[in-house]
């Protein structure tokens, strides 16, 4: 198939695809090529945009999950590796809901401060801009 079709088949810009090839996220053959020297791209690569998607979808960045591609390719690659690389995923996630916690209460009370006339930003305005 090519570039358009597999753009369509997965939802991912034509520019997005040929990124992800770049990045050595899609590997293709070098001689995997029509005779006017388009691109053929196999099912497989398909299959591939569909994995990077989902692991997308948990949260992951295109670096980590080039770095998971490469576990797997690995002989030793196993379950453990996995487990290691989701829990410190779900950590990070976890970090990131505190801060996030912290910020929308921190937004919520200067909100209340604002509503009740109490509002911290009005001081810090200098009297020029006030009109």
């Amino acid at each position: 198939m090519l570039i358009g079709e597999l753009s369509q088949r997965t939802g991912l810009s034509r520019d997005t695809i040929r990124f992800y090839e770049k990045e050595g996220l899609i590997k293709m053959p070098k001689k995997q090529r029509r005779d006017n020297n388009y691109k053929e791209y196999p099912e497989s690569i398909v299959n591939r945009i569909s994995l990077i998607k989902s692991i997308q979808e948990l949260g992951f960045t295109l670096k980590e999950i080039d770095t998971f591609f490469e576990l797997w390719q690995e002989e030793d690659a196993t379950c453990e590796n996995l487990v290691f690389t989701l829990e410190n995923k779900l950590s990070q996630v976890n970090t990131q809901i505190t801060k996030f916690t912290e910020l929308k209460n921190r937004l919520a009370e200067s909100l209340d401060k604002c509503r009740n006339n109490q509002c911290e930003f009005e001081k810090t305005v200098p009297g020029c801009l006030k009109c």
